[in-house]
């Protein structure tokens, strides 16, 4: 199953440049990476990156993440939350999320 991370464009070019990140101030501050699922992601996009531009979607094969846990967030849905540094080797495809009239546009999800 394929799971979503969103990341700004600097912390996109640290993965990139690093190979490997703890992720953003978020994931530093819980202890874990957060993903959203293709049900959950545009959600995510509206709460924690309204307006915000720049910003750069990744696809992950979630069977490929261990140690990944399935943990209740947001109204008790269950989201993914990977305990260990995400690394450049775990994303399977990025795309930019552009900002049209106040809205992020997101690519096919598959």
């Amino acid at each position: 199953m394929l799971i979503y991370k969103i990341f700004r464009a600097d912390e996109w070019a640290t993965l990139q440049a690093d190979g490997e990140t703890v992720g953003a101030p978020i994931d530093v501050a819980d202890g874990y990476i957060h993903f959203s699922t293709a049900e959950t992601v545009a959600e995510t996009a509206a709460k924690y990156f309204s307006g915000a531009e720049g910003l750069v979607l990744l696809a992950l094969e979630s069977d490929r993440l261990d140690p990944l846990k399935w943990e209740p967030a947001r109204e008790n849905v269950l989201f993914p939350h990977l305990y260990r540094k995400l690394r450049m080797d775990d994303v399977l495809w990025s795309k930019p999320l552009p900002l049209i009239d106040g809205v992020h546009q997101f690519p096919a999800l598959s």
